[in-house]
């Protein structure tokens, strides 16, 4: 796959002029991932359209002012994957991406206490020390591994779906002798990669495909707090405790970021994460791309074995040489896909595993209006803490009866809280005087054993901030506003099926040539001219843009050889 400059030509496959009602690429979708493969393909200088169901871009990247002079991030509400390559190559600083980095994390502890990590790491050293020396001594060569391991999980990422997805799937999709020749290559290179691994660090790779992230931290730390605090990013958006084996590539997922070169930072969007997506969407509409709104895709036609453009849900048909889906699986596949379009018949069976993709959501988000910040116990005073991550994790204990609550079809009573305070990073987010706060929160499953969301919303944000008055005593009282979105709603308002935020659970039986499927893990589906885009693919999950541009450059390889090869 070209990972080089796009180039400006077109398809070269004398299909029709621009204006003729046939595009040269059909976009389902307007998501970051849906976006940011619509920017790359209109940057290449193809006709480009991308059809969106909502009346609004962004899918699960939404911001919106929910009551007055308070805006929210609705759903998600960091910035930590987008990926270097799709900022630079995009010039979406010029279109408005501007984040803001969210540089301390704070950890409050029942007791008045806390655990304060920050950017200075000598300060940050102090901090841990008041709980163990040895743990404060130990970090900075445990963030040095992790970083190694998210370099090297994601040359695994880049590599990995050519080389297996054709040897597993039989060489399924377009060009299948060309598949072969790049499976030679791709395995060579990372062979020779791997190969040349110490072995301490293949160890502590496999450890980390298949550990839980509470026995993965064991080895290196021994403070319960320190340990709680960095699991969770091994529980962000999905349904494991820290207890739960696998959880560790969750956390590994997380060390994949950075903000403006910084490793393993975190980023908050000026105006919210709605913010990036119409940062991409300028950039895709400045290349010449068109967005429409408000225009539902029933399914994906196909003529002569190939995808030849779209079926709207009002009976329109628009036609391109290539069709690309944001969508999750059970979507992408499962609905836009006719089980008889699939060539070699394997459609019904290809169709079948997309319709049990695992997707089941198990967070929830709180947004609050505040009349005034809030006041931590550990650190009442305000200052630069306020404007980090806050995160309720006071234990591994905690965190795992917090899923053992949802394990039994409930939401946690006392749950994990990732917060933040928008309006310190972004005062234009809440009128002078007052504050917004996002509230991340786990666990709230889809469904619920014996009542129903429409019954328990208000329960459920009343025990989020019920949680937090025990670290921020009279929160409670500064209430003046409040949002409360469940599964269903992610769902029913982004479009992902079950609500998972990542487009699918991030467990080893969904990963490499397994997301979303061997047939489809390169990016292409086996019903040539039509791909895949979306958080369910390789690098999914978070705002990363790696699979919306990895699409594109396959895309444009794909369009540049059939092009070479009808000349």
């Amino acid at each position: 796959m070209t990972e080089g400059a796009v180039g400006t030509t077109g398809t070269g496959s004398g299909g029709p002029e621009r204006g003729s009602g046939h595009f040269d690429a059909i976009v389902v979708g307007a998501g970051h991932n849906g976006l940011v493969s619509a920017a790359y393909l209109a940057r290449a200088g193809l006709d480009v359209v991308v059809l969106e169901r909502a009346p609004v871009i962004g899918g699960a990247t939404l911001s919106e002012e929910a009551f007055p002079g308070f805006r929210y991030s609705v759903f998600s509400y960091l910035v930590s994957l987008l990926r270097p390559e799709v900022i630079h190559e995009l010039d979406l600083v010029k279109h408005g991406l501007f984040l803001v980095p969210t540089a301390s994390t704070l950890n409050p502890l029942p007791n008045g206490d806390c655990l304060f990590r920050e950017s200075d790491p000598q300060r940050t050293y102090h901090h841990i020390a008041r709980h163990s020396r040895r743990d404060a001594e130990a970090l900075s060569e445990y963030k040095l591994e992790m970083r190694r391991m998210g370099h090297l999980m994601f040359k695994l990422q880049r590599a990995a779906p050519d080389e297996l997805a054709a040897a597993v799937a039989g060489h399924v999709g377009e060009e299948p002798d060309r598949a072969g020749s790049e499976v030679s290559a791709e395995v060579a290179d990372i062979a020779r990669y791997f190969l040349d691994l110490p072995k301490e660090r293949m160890r502590s790779f496999l450890q980390m495909l298949t550990m839980s992230s509470a026995d993965f931290l064991g080895q290196w730390f021994e403070c319960d707090v320190l340990k709680a605090a960095l699991s969770s990013s091994s529980i962000i958006g999905s349904f494991l405790s820290p207890r739960t084996p696998g959880s560790a590539y969750v956390l590994l997922h997380h060390y994949m970021g950075e903000v403006d070169g910084v490793y393993r930072e975190w980023g908050f969007q000026k105006g919210g994460t709605g913010g990036v997506a119409a940062a991409i969407a300028s950039a895709a509409r400045g290349y010449g791309a068109e967005i429409r709104t408000d225009c539902p895709v029933a399914r994906v036609l196909a003529r002569d074995g190939r995808a030849c453009g779209v079926v709207l849900a009002n009976g329109d048909e628009l036609t391109a040489d290539v069709v690309v889906s944001s969508a999750a699986p059970q979507v992408s596949l499962a609905t836009l896909l006719d089980a008889g379009d699939v060539p070699g018949g394997a459609g019904e069976a290809l169709l079948d595993r997309a319709a049990r993709w695992q997707s089941t959501g198990c967070a929830g988000k709180v947004n609050l209006a505040l009349d005034g910040l809030p006041r931590f116990e550990c650190m009442p005073d305000t200052g630069p803490h306020l404007a980090g991550g806050i995160t309720i994790a006071p234990g591994l204990d905690y965190v795992d009866r917090a899923y053992d609550d949802a394990k039994y079809g409930g939401f946690s009573k006392r749950p994990f809280i990732d917060m933040i305070i928008p309006s310190v990073l972004d005062p234009d987010m809440a009128p002078p005087g007052k504050c917004v706060v996002s509230c991340f929160v786990q666990y709230a499953p889809y469904e619920l054993a014996g009542t129903t969301w429409d019954e328990q919303r208000d329960a459920f944000g009343d025990a989020v901030v019920r949680t937090l008055a025990e670290y921020a005593p009279g929160i409670e009282d500064q209430v003046l506003h409040r949002q409360v979105r469940v599964p269903p709603d992610i769902e029913s308002i982004a479009g992902i099926p079950g609500g998972n935020i990542f487009h699918g659970e991030l467990r080893l039986s969904q990963l490499f040539l397994l997301r979303p499927d061997p047939a489809a893990a390169a990016f292409r589906t086996p019903l040539p001219g039509y791909y895949l885009c979306g958080s369910s693919t390789q690098f999914g999950g978070g705002i990363s843009g790696g699979p919306g541009r990895l699409a594109a450059l396959r895309i444009l390889d794909d369009l540049k050889r059939r092009g070479a090869e009808a000349r």
